[in-house]
């Protein structure tokens, strides 16, 4: 059955994040479907972009509104309380006659993380409409417990809530909510844009012809684990044969593009459009993802696989879930860590071909468009 869907998010396309990027392939698949979509979000809050506040493209539009303080975002991020002021009371004022402007054509709220949770259970509750919550991050509620609280209390009050992680559906469970309330999901890309290509030619058309490639892709944050890139540049040297790509845009860009001026081995190439990825992940001999907290899952690990590249990743959060031993290292995210399992893929090449053989059959089995199935049996 064909629905009317509002997706409710502080962050959409084109700000920069595998959320966003998720949301995109979501719209997509439902709106190539049959079903009709409508965005509710901000402009661009952590990316330098700005975006039409209004677009409509066949079943699809998209609405969004003005909101002061680029990346102030990422300054409270620590601070749940703090976020959900700066966020909420907008979110809600914004939605509100925009909802009722659609009400007649949307079935089912879809929400976005905690902040949209809550609004869209309000809206939910005056408009009469399902409410389904997605949940992309894990928490630590049980080192938070007023969060937890808050949790329990704001996502019981949905429909059903869809998470990335196993480990995320276990720790809403102890916090208190149905846990048959709870399904996970899992993040598809679109596999036809990223497929093994020849690496030889990637490589050439990025300047780092005849490297070993180690690429690093997400926002520039500190607990992205960028610091430690840049310290995992300056001690590889390997008779200068090793290259480290860092692709995104965030808080520390500055330290990154000075580092790079500096590191001979260091290649900085900005913000790169989400499709226009598959160049760098095929380039790459080796993928990191250094996060230092619980990363839900890890977007840049489902597209890398599928380009066939392998991946060297904390073992934190969800990212277990995501990389299994054969096609990728898990390791505890300190620089040393990351330093000794990029090593021992250099040396061993036969271990390294291997792995890399192995990530287009295991993203084709994990991380198809089918996944996008359980979303829509929400909405039903």
């Amino acid at each position: 059955m064909k629905r009317g869907v509002l997706i409710l998010s502080p962050f959409f396309a084109p700000n920069l994040g595998g959320v966003e990027t998720h949301l995109t392939d979501l719209c997509e698949y439902l709106c190539r479907n049959g079903n009709k979509v409508s965005v509710f979000t901000f402009q661009p809050l952590t990316s330098s972009i700005r975006a039409p506040a209004f677009e409509r493209d066949g079943n699809l539009e998209i609405n969004r509104v003005s909101w002061f303080g680029h990346d102030l975002f990422h300054r409270l991020q620590f601070s749940f309380l703090l976020e959900f002021l700066y966020l909420t009371p907008a979110l809600f004022i914004f939605c509100l006659p925009m909802l009722y402007r659609v009400r007649n054509r949307i079935d089912v709220i879809h929400s976005h993380g905690v902040i949209a949770a809550f609004v869209g259970i309000l809206l939910a509750r005056i408009f009469h409409k399902k409410c389904i919550v997605s949940i992309h991050a894990i928490y630590n509620l049980n080192e938070r417990p007023v969060l937890a609280r808050v949790m329990r209390n704001v996502l019981g009050a949905s429909d059903e809530v869809l998470v990335l992680a196993k480990k995320s559906r276990l720790e809403l469970a102890q916090a208190g909510l149905d846990a048959r309330k709870i399904k996970v999901f899992t993040y598809w890309v679109d596999q036809e844009n990223f497929r093994p290509e020849a690496k030889g030619q990637c490589k050439d058309s990025i300047g780092l012809s005849g490297k070993f490639m180690i690429l690093f892709v997400g926002r520039l944050l500190e607990i992205k684990g960028v610091t430690m890139v840049l310290e995992i540049a300056r001690r590889l040297t390997f008779e200068n044969k090793v290259a480290v790509a860092i692709v995104g845009d965030g808080p520390c860009r500055t330290e990154v593009e000075s580092a790079a001026r500096m590191l001979p081995n260091l290649k900085y190439a900005g913000s790169v459009p989400n499709k226009n990825l598959d160049v760098y992940y095929n380039a790459a001999d080796l993928l990191l993802v250094p996060s230092l907290y619980e990363e839900g899952y890890g977007r840049v690990i489902v597209e890398a696989l599928s380009c066939g590249t392998p991946v060297i990743a904390s073992n934190r959060g969800g990212i277990p879930e995501a990389v299994d031993s054969s096609v990728g290292l898990l390791v505890e995210p300190a620089v040393d860590n990351f330093i000794s399992a990029i090593g021992k893929l250099y040396r061993d090449r036969i271990d390294l071909a291997e792995m890399a053989s192995n990530c287009r059959p295991y993203a084709e089995a994990h991380f198809s468009e089918t996944n996008a199935q359980i979303i829509v049996d929400a909405y039903q």
